[in-house]
Formats: structure tokens, C-alpha cells, sequence
């Protein structure tokens, strides 16, 4: 079975000489080196051939592209003209830097650079402008060629003269002949920069005889380079074969569009222009493989390099794509892109280690020890490469270029490159990469001098000792991770590092993490023990979490993507350790996620969820934007969730179902005249507390006060009357129309003991309000102790403001294109034939009206558990949420409530970061109907739960109480509409209160009131470390339907539930178990010990031939109730 480079080749011809492994077909002693295409002296003069031979073919195509060959050199003339006119050419080897995106003009730019006789320098858009600066200084170019997508301004105008090429109006009237500028085939076509050891990146000088060298190489022969998909970077090497190995051979380049290349604009490309071969980086080709493997069955030949190859990712191309070469390819930018390759061909199986071939045309690789002595097979040496392609060195670094390039033992005048690379030579004449000899490391194909990075970082303030490492926690992610010692200047704080590390770092360079310790760990030799460095961390706490289901999806991948347990809405991608290649990863779970397109420039605009979140609303229907109202009209209407509070309170004639209580112990001295002070200086702050809510000929309507005039009521308590109290307070009803929505008790036990219970009416708050609340009562006492008023930055909006916005949002409902019409249109849908109620197994009858009195039964899930349902969600592209909603469908669906099981949910509604810290009712329910029909797996169940939950989030504007009105179901003062269970997944930030020279710490205290029949409140828990501590659950249930015993089972039944489906969520809903080990029993001794068979048949079988006997027999009577068998 052929293991190696090609697997047709025969053995006679592969050839190796002791050390030296060259490639066959003709390479073999060519000391003279390659040639070029048809043997022309230099680029230009080979492209003018082409040009001559067929100047109507097409040579650019892409999205909106069709240039011919003439066309192509027709327009890199006139540019060459006018760079001739700027003085380029003047002297030889000019250098001039080329800042643009990936176009027709930075083709025509890089052609027109060579005619002018000049050599381009790449820069890419992403570079900060000190290393640009540095890169035009080290080469003192005088012309800088840039886009208008990438001008810089001014920035450089102290050094070059910039040209927008695609905004220049003299172009035009520039001849379009050849300038007819003298080349020398030795002269330079190219300098391209890499990252230096020493601390500054270094420019390698490639000649027009090199790029001719690798353009003219024999496996390019046949069709498969007939349209070559451009993608790479100008400033990566690859980009030297994607341009200049098609254009010099009369074949097309395939211009993919500016930006990273993901799976599927590669796609689209392929299908759409017919590419027929491309390079990918190792990375992004395992990301490909993963996503998208049958892409590669669109091309004739795959390229992939730049480090360790993945084996399992090449077989699952090589299997998956019958029509497809995958080349394994090899070479450092010292030698022109490629120095060996090894091509594969299905059915190939590839083995443990993939090997990187053999040399090119006229190249030789050396495997040599530390004396330039070959080494013997299979042993361990370093590659040295010689002969044609070999650069000319590094621009204006005569002492590296002597280090790097080395004089050839075997063949004197000629030079060898020193790569750094051990490897070894295989029997077969092959060589397979072993490591490197120093630290130079290659991360996504860049090639990364760690010491580049240290020295940088050696520069910043607050750096002392500092070292700079490549980890990969997780398989396939390599990641650099520096860790510093603090200076004498103090410790330095890690993102002002990363920040300052990027104006002088390119994007692939800047540590996605930095590690502050006291020192760096020592090995017994007294030097740095790498594998001692810690792992980063990242802190979890005062995370903000998401306020939306659009946020806590966005959340959820961005987790999966980065290989965390946690991420909080403002926490941005890249700094938690997100490149390019995961970004891609990240757009796509996006779009299957969420069914959104978002670009490279979006996320890189918007690198956090909620930044992220923000755009992709505004990336759809154009909203309102949420301000300051101009002119607030007379009355201020309620807004839509206020309204439906305002309507169940009359309806119910009061009562305390919606208050909010909290209630602060708090021991030591307290200021009850600064605390009452205090508590006015919130309501002052936040207008929903001091909001009336007062009815007019019917119509309730907001009536804000000037003055809150809240007063603190101070009542003597003792521990064992305060239960009792504290029941008392939070069962007070709200006169809303007369009193204001927060009532304050101080329960003073002793003198330096004493209880503070908040209740907040549900009309003026909600549960995300209760840490603004907490923040601003807690520095306002503060100001207040000390005899001043608080000082705080004023709210940008009022919940008055967010009501009149609100309106405008929906606009009207007779406006078909009006958001609230459309929703409206979806709900209507939706919830049609929606059951009215589940027909759970209750231990009384429903009584004709709810007292909305309950109880709670708490439980706790470990972490063990709690980790797995995160995994499932992840596995399945959901959310927690999903899984549990999942869950507890599937729980009621076994307990007799069918399999279309409406659950009620609520949604945050703070969809703008104006709402963050106000306190306000900006809660919506939503009804998630999650269809349990067909004995679906819980995985099937889980697919099925996203769906609805994804379509129902995208509607969520729409109040629910226009969703009653509209599904218009059979009113009841027994029941609640739509839905009478309730999940809700609680993230909210807890309050925390703090009071000058007291101690805080929150109350117990129960109100016992249940809205619903059953609602399932879950909390997550977590480690320290962010990882899964356990789930808290709090289910509250209607005493006028439940006893304690009946929800206690059915919670340990969810339980079980979870547990099994976690270890094989592939399993019927029906074959789950929910029985403990002592209802199995009991069952069973029911039943009886061989019972429940007659004549060989089960008791279902022998009812079933009772049915088709006389189905039309009574069976069953109770009352006036008859039920026949059938």
C-alpha cells in the first residue's frame, strides 16, 4: 500500500542520497537550479507571454470580477506609470509598501510594482501602525499603494507619498503601455516581513528568479491549477503561489472576497467559478474538515501546511472526497512558499504522522547535525534546504542573513537555509517533521518568534521577568499565553498589557492571555519550568449575564467556542482567547444557531455578546432608538406589562400574589434618619418608585411625583416575632393609585441589631431591578452617613421613556408591515389549538377561583449532573434553558399532560444597555409549546425545543397580554391563560447590599404565593473556576392544588429523568425511567410474582381482545358517566 508522496508514483522514481531527498522528474543533480515558466528571465517578462499568447483569457475572476490578461496588464501599466512618475525606479530594488485589501486593484498594484522595476512590500490592514512605521523605515520605501477601504491617512505622510489606487484620478490618463523598465531576473520582486527572534520583525528579500523557480515547478502540470483560489493574505507567502503560479501559466486566479475565508464562502466559491485547487493553512483546513469536509470534493487538489497536520482530518477528507489529491506541503518563506510536498490520493490511509515529502524542483533538503554533517537514516538532524527558490536573505540584517543562510558543504558558491526544523529521513526518501530546534513556533500557518513577543512585552511598564509560551489546553488550540513578573513600577494589569501589547504586535501575535505572578517557576537547573506555568484562568465573577435569549445563545457558543464554562455578556471574544479560525467556527454555529449572517468585520466590531447581540438587531428591521422621549404626552400611559398587572389586580381585587420582597439583616450601628434619607435618593433616581398608578374614566395612566416623600417605618421586634413580621410586611396590598410601589420596615431587634424589608409592587420592578436597587441604596446611605446626597452619574433614560419608546417599537396594529402586526400574525399561529389546560394528577379539584396561595419544595442538583445537562446543551447547539425545558416537558407529557405541553417562560425585555441599571417592570412571558408527540428521543426532543424556543425568542416584543387577547382562550378566574406552568432559569445578579459600618447579610424570608400552578425555578451554581457546581431548585406550587408530597415526587422524578437521559439522551422518552427503587417494589408486589400473563398473554393484550370481542360494551361507570370499551 503506497504510504507517501504520491501514491501512484513507482519506486524507481523516488530518489534520496543519504541525507539529501530531492524530488524526481528530472530534479535530480539540476545543480543549476529551477527555471521559470518557459524559461523567462523574470516575472514580468513571463506574465507578458501569457499576455501575448492569449490577452482575451480570463485571468481575475471572483465576485463581480472578469479581467482578462490584457485587461489585467493594460491596467497594471498605467499604475506602473505613475509610479514611474512618483520616482519609483529611480534606483533599483525601490521598495514600495502595498497596504490593501484583497482585490483586482492590489493585483493590478503588485504587477504594476514589478514593472515599475520596484520589489512590493506586503502590510496587512490588521498590522498597528508602529509595526507598518517600522516595516516602511527598515525598507525606506517612498510610495505607499493603499485602498480606500484601508487609506491611512496621514499616518505616514512623514515617510511615504500614499496612492489610494482605486481613488486616484490620473490614473486614468496614464499610458497603458508597457514602461518598458530594464528587470533583473537576480533583482528583488518582494519583501516580506516575519517575526524576529530579537524583538523586530524581519524582512526576507525574495527575487523574480525565485518566484519564476516556484511558478515553473513540475507539480503544478495539468488541470488541476487551472483556476487557483486566491484567499491568502498579501502578506503571507502563500499568496506568492495563489497569484503567481496561475497567472504566469495563462491560467485564472479566483479573488475570494476581502476577509477571512470560512466553510461556507468556500463553498459558494467553489460552486459558483469552478475553483479547481487552493491552499489552506493546517488550521483552517482541520476547521474545513470539520464543518464542511465534502467541500473539497468541488476541487481537484487541496493544499494544506504551515504546522503539524491533523492525520484524522486528512482521512476524513481523503474518504469523504473520492475525486480529491490532498498535498501535504512544506517551506518556510525563506524559500519562496513551498520546499517539499507530499501528495495523497484516495484510498489512501494515512498513518500516525504525516510526512512533508520530498523537495521541489531544484531544491535539496539536507538533514544535518550540528556540524554540517548529514545524519544517517532515520535519525534526527535539522533540514537545511539549498538550490533554487532559496531566498536572497534578510533585508538590511547582514548578521542574520549569515546565520540563516550558510554556505553548502557539498556544492561550494551555493547557500543553504538553515531552517531551524528537525526532522528525519524515512526509508522510503521522504522526511517527516520531528520540531523545532529553537523557539520559534507556528500558530494558524504564522510563523511567531516568542522572543519578538517578550521583548515587546519587556518594554511596557510594570514588566519585569516575563516569558511567553504556547499552550494547548485543548486539543487542535494552540494558543500564546505570556506571564509576567511585576516591575519595580508595580503590577501591571493584564488587559492593559494586551492593549498596549497590540499597538506594536499584529492581531496573531498579542497573547490572548497574560498571567500576573510573583515569580516564574525554577527547575532544579535554574531555569524557567515551563510545564510548572499555571494554566490562565478566567474570573468569573461580576459577570454580567444575558438579559436576553438572544444574549444566552450568543453566550452558550461563545463557551463552546473558546472551551469555557462561562462567559458573561461583556466579556470580549478575543481577549477570552478567540482567533480568526474560531470566529469562523463562531459564524457558523451563529447561523445555525440562530439563522443570522454576521461578517468577520462584525464580530471584530462587535467582539462581545452583548455588542454582538446589538448589531444583529440592528443588522435586521431597523429599530427605534431608545433616548430621552422629546416631549412626554399628558398622561403617560402604563406600559404593556404594567398594563396586564394593573388588569389581573383589579381582576383579582388586590391582594399581594405580585409583591417583591427582600429582606437585610444588618448588625452593627445603623442611621435610620441617613437610611429614610437614602431611600428617597433612589426613588429620586429611579422615577418607577415614585410612580402613581391612578385610573381615570377607567384608564389607568402614570402619575410621577417631584417628591417620593417615602417614609421608614420603625417597628420593635424580637427573633421570635420576627417571622410573623416579616409574613406581614410582604404580604402587604398595594393601594397603587395612592401609594407609592415601595414600602421599607425596619424591624429593630436591639440596638445593634436590626432587620430592613424592601417590598417592591411587581409594577415598578422585577427581579434584574433588585441589584440597581441594591447599588444605589447602598451608596446613597453611604453619602448619607457623612452628611452629603450621593454622587452618581445620572440614568440615561426613565422607565416613562421606555414605555412612550415601546409604543413606537410595535407601532400600529392595523399596519400590516408594523412589528406588532407581524408578531401578532405569529403567535395567532402558533398557539392555535393550544390546550387550555394540562391534565396533571392533582390532590384536589381546581376550585372556581385561585387563592394563588403556595408553598415551595427545594431540591439541589450536583454537579456531576449539572455538567452533563451543560454538555447535552452543548452538544445539541441549545442552551440549558432548552435542556431543562425539554426536561420538564417530557416529565409532564409522562405524568398524563399529553404530548402538546404549552410552558411559560419570561424574558429579561432589557434589550438595550440603557435598561441595565434602571428599575422598571421591562419583564415579557413568553408560551414555549413544545411538541412531544411521536415518542421522540430526548435528543429529537431537545432538536424540536430549540426550534420553537429560536422562533418564539425572535418574536418576543409583543406583550403577553396581546398574545391572550389575540389566541382568545376561555377565560377563567381558576386557572391562568395559555399556560399554568412555569419555567424560569434564573441569571439575574444578585443585590448586594452594603451599609457604612454595618454588616449585611439577606434575610430568609418566604411569601408564600404561587401565580401558577406549578413554576420550576432553577439556579445555576458555580465553582471558583466557573466550572458546573450544581443547580438549585426552588418549585413553587398552588396549595389549592398540591400537597408537598405529590411535588416532592414529581421532583425527584425529574431528577431521575435528567440523570438518565444524560447518560444517553438517545433513549424514547417512554423507555426513560422515573420510578425509584421503591415504587419499582411496590409495583411489583401489586402486581404479584408472575401476575400480568394469560395463557402466554399480558393483561394489555388480553383488554385488547376484550375490545375487538364487543368494543361497544360498557366498562366503566362513574356517576352519570359511562365509558365502552372501545
Amino acid at each position: 500500500m503506497p504510504t507517501h508522496r504520491d501514491a501512484d508514483m513507482p519506486d524507481d522514481g523516488i530518489s534520496s542520497t543519504g541525507a539529501e531527498a530531492r524530488q524526481g522528474s528530472g530534479a535530480v543533480g539540476d545543480d543549476n537550479g529551477r527555471t521559470g515558466p518557459d524559461h523567462y528571465d523574470h516575472v514580468i517578462a513571463a506574465f507578458t507571454a501569457q499576455v501575448r499568447r492569449a490577452p482575451d483569457a480570463v485571468a481575475l475572476r471572483g465576485d463581480g470580477t472578469h479581467l482578462t490578461y490584457g485587461e489585467l496588464d493594460r491596467a497594471a501599466n498605467r499604475l506602473a506609470h505613475r509610479l514611474a512618475g512618483l520616482g519609483v525606479g529611480d534606483r533599483p530594488e525601490t521598495a514600495v509598501a502595498v497596504l490593501m485589501e484583497r482585490s483586482t486593484d492590489l493585483v493590478v498594484a503588485l504587477l504594476a510594482v514589478l514593472k515599475a522595476g520596484a520589489a512590493y512590500v506586503p502590510l496587512h490592514p490588521s498590522y498597528p501602525a508602529a509595526r507598518m512605521r517600522a516595516v516602511i523605515e527598515q525598507t525606506g520605501a517612498p510610495v505607499l499603494l493603499s485602498d480606500r477601504a484601508t487609506h491611512p491617512g496621514d499616518l505616514f505622510d512623514d515617510l511615504v507619498t500614499t496612492l489610494a489606487v482605486d481613488d486616484d484620478t490620473t490614473l486614468a490618463s496614464c499610458p497603458d503601455t508597457d514602461p518598458g523598465t530594464v528587470i533583473d531576473p537576480l533583482g528583488l520582486a518582494y519583501v516580506m516581513f516575519t517575526s524576529g527572534s530579537t524583538g523586530a520583525p524581519k524582512g526576507v528579500a525574495v527575487t523574480h528568479r525565485d518566484i519564476l523557480a516556484l511558478a515553473a515547478d513540475h507539480c503544478w502540470d495539468g488541470e488541476a491549477q487551472h483556476r487557483v483560489l486566491v484567499h491568502s493574505s498579501h502578506a503571507f507567502d502563500a499568496a506568492t503561489y495563489e497569484l503567481w503560479v496561475p497567472l504566469l501559466a495563462g491560467h485564472q486566479a479566483v479573488l475570494a472576497p476581502p476577509g477571512q475565508l470560512d466553510p461556507r464562502t468556500l463553498r459558494r466559491l467553489a460552486e459558483q467559478h469552478g475553483v479547481t485547487s487552493l491552499f489552506l493553512t493546517t488550521a483552517l483546513f482541520n476547521l474545513v474538515a470539520e464543518e464542511d469536509p465534502e467541500v473539497f470534493d468541488l476541487v481537484r487538489q487541496v493544499w494544506s501546511g504551515g504546522e503539524a497536520c491533523s492525520p484524522q482530518a486528512i482521512q476524513r477528507v481523503l474518504d469523504r472526497c473520492p475525486h480529491t489529491e490532498f498535498v501535504h506541503v512544506y517551506g518556510p518563506t525563506e524559500t519562496t512558499t513551498f520546499a517539499t510536498f507530499l501528495t495523497l490520493r484516495p484510498p489512501h490511509r494515512v498513518g500516525a504522522t504525516v510526512p512533508i515529502g520530498r523537495a521541489m524542483d531544484g531544491m535539496a533538503a539536507h538533514v544535518l547535525d550540528d556540524s554540517l554533517r548529514q545524519v544517517p537514516q532515520g535519525a534526527t538532524g535539522e533540514l537545511y534546504l539549498a538550490g533554487a527558490g532559496v531566498a536572497r536573505g534578510y533585508t538590511a540584517r547582514p548578521a542574520l542573513t549569515a546565520e540563516r543562510f550558510v554556505a553548502c558543504p557539498d556544492r561550494p558558491g551555493e547557500r543553504m537555509y538553515r531552517t531551524g526544523d528537525l526532522v528525519r529521513l524515512l526509508p522510503d526518501g521522504v522526511i517527516e517533521f520531528v520540531g523545532r530546534a529553537d523557539a520559534q513556533v507556528k500558530i494558524r500557518g504564522f510563523r511567531i518568534e516568542l522572543g519578538e513577543i517578550e521583548a515587546v512585552l519587556g518594554r511596557l511598564p510594570g514588566v519585569g521577568r516575563r516569558i511567553v509560551v504556547v499552550r494547548e489546553d485543548r486539543p487542535g488550540d494552540k494558543r500564546l499565553v505570556a506571564y509576567v513578573v511585576p516591575g519595580e513600577s508595580g503590577t501591571p494589569d493584564p488587559e492593559e498589557l494586551a492593549e498596549r501589547a497590540a499597538e506594536e504586535l499584529p492581531p496573531y501575535m498579542v497573547p490572548t492571555a497574560f498571567v500576573v505572578l510573583d515569580s516564574l517557576p525554577l527547575n532544579s537547573n535554574g531555569k524557567v519550568d515551563r510545564k510548572a506555568l499555571p494554566a490562565p484562568t478566567v474570573h468569573t465573577d461580576d459577570i454580567r449575564p444575558p438579559r436576553t435569549p438572544d444574549e444566552e445563545v450568543l453566550c452558550q457558543l461563545f463557551a463552546q467556542i473558546l472551551g469555557l464554562e462561562r462567559v458573561g455578556v461583556d466579556q470580549n471574544f478575543f481577549r477570552l482567547g478567540g482567533h480568526s479560525l474560531l470566529g469562523s467556527r463562531l459564524i457558523s454555529r451563529i447561523r445555525s444557531a440562530l439563522g443570522a449572517e454576521i461578517t468577520f468585520p462584525m464580530l471584530f466590531a462587535a467582539p462581545t455578546v452583548a455588542e454582538l447581540a446589538a448589531a444583529l438587531r440592528d443588522s435586521g428591521e431597523r429599530r427605534p432608538q431608545l433616548t430621552v422621549a422629546e416631549q412626554r404626552p399628558d398622561p403617560v400611559p402604563l406600559s404593556f406589562a404594567q398594563l396586564r398587572l394593573w388588569f389581573l389586580r383589579e381582576w383579582e381585587d388586590g391582594g399581594s400574589t405580585y409583591n417583591i420582597p427582600l429582606a437585610v439583616r444588618l448588625r452593627g450601628p445603623l442611621d435610620g434618619t441617613a437610611l429614610e434619607a437614602a431611600l428617597n435618593d433612589v426613588a429620586l433616581r429611579h422615577e418607577a418608585l415614585r410612580t402613581l398608578i391612578p385610573a381615570v374614566d377607567g384608564e389607568p395612566r402614570q402619575h410621577i411625583l417631584t417628591a417620593p416623600g417615602l417614609t421608614l417605618r420603625v417597628t420593635p421586634a424580637t427573633e421570635d416575632r420576627l417571622p410573623a413580621l416579616l409574613t406581614a410586611a410582604a404580604g402587604h396590598v398595594f393601594d397603587l393609585a395612592t401609594e407609592l410601589p415601595l414600602r421599607a420596615d425596619l424591624l429593630e431587634i436591639g440596638e445593634q441589631e436590626h432587620v430592613l424589608v424592601l417590598v417592591l409592587h411587581h409594577i415598578a420592578g422585577d427581579g434584574w431591578s433588585m441589584a440597581p436597587l441594591a447599588r444605589d441604596l447602598s451608596t446613597a446611605y453611604s453619602a448619607r452617613v457623612t452628611g452629603d446626597a450621593p454622587d452618581w452619574s445620572p440614568l440615561p433614560i426613565q422607565y416613562a421613556d421606555y414605555t412612550l419608546w415601546q409604543r413606537d417599537l410595535l407601532g400600529d396594529e392595523r399596519d400590516p408591515d408594523s412589528l406588532a402586526a407581524r408578531q401578532l400574525a405569529y403567535w395567532q399561529k402558533a398557539l392555535v389549538d393550544l390546550p387550555e389546560e394540562l391534565e396533571l394528577p392533582v390532590d384536589r379539584p381546581r376550585p372556581a377561583v385561585a387563592s394563588h396561595r403556595g408553598a415551595l419544595v427545594r431540591a439541589r442538583s450536583g454537579a456531576e449532573l449539572h455538567a452533563g445537562l451543560v454538555g447535552l446543551a452543548r452538544e445539541s447547539g441549545s442552551t440549558l434553558f432548552m435542556v431543562l425545558q425539554a426536561a420538564v416537558a417530557a416529565l409532564l407529557s409522562r405524568l398524563g399532560a399529553g404530548t402538546d405541553i404549552p410552558l411559560g417562560t419570561a424574558v429579561a425585555g432589557r434589550s438595550d444597555e440603557s435598561l441595565d441599571d434602571l428599575v422598571g417592570f421591562f419583564v415579557n412571558t413568553l408560551v414555549l409549546r413544545t411538541d412531544v408527540s411521536g415518542d421522540p428521543t430526548f435528543r429529537e426532543l431537545l432538536t424540536r425545543v430549540r426550534a420553537a424556543d429560536l422562533e418564539a425568542y425572535g418574536h418576543q416584543d409583543l406583550p403577553f397580554e396581546r398574545v391572550v387577547e389575540a389566541v382568545n382562550p376561555a377565560r377563567s378566574t381558576a386557572r391562568h391563560p395559555l399556560f399554568q406552568t412555569m419555567l424560569v432559569l434564573q441569571n439575574n445578579i444578585d443585590g448586594v447590599y452594603e451599609f457604612a459600618g454595618a454588616q449585611a447579610a439577606t434575610q430568609p424570608l418566604e411569601h408564600p404565593a404561587a401565580k401558577f400552578d406549578l413554576t420550576f425555578f432553577v439556579e445555576e451554581i458555580t465553582g471558583d473556576d466557573g466550572r458546573p457546581a450544581g443547580l438549585s431548585w426552588d418549585v413553587e406550587y398552588a396549595t389549592d392544588l398540591y400537597d408537598e408530597s405529590t411535588v416532592a415526587a414529581m421532583v425527584d422524578r425529574l431528577a431521575r429523568l435528567m440523570e438518565a437521559v444524560v447518560a444517553d439522551a438517545d433513549m424514547p422518552l417512554t423507555s426513560v425511567p422515573l420510578l425509584g427503587a421503591d415504587e419499582e417494589r411496590v409495583l411489583e408486589e401489586w402486581s404479584g410474582v408472575g401476575v400480568g400473563v394469560v395463557d402466554g398473554r399480558s393483561v394489555p393484550e388480553v383488554f385488547e381482545a376484550r375490545v375487538r370481542v364487543d368494543s361497544d360494551a360498557v366498562a366503566l361507570v362513574q356517576g352519570g358517566v359511562e365509558l365502552t370499551y372501545g
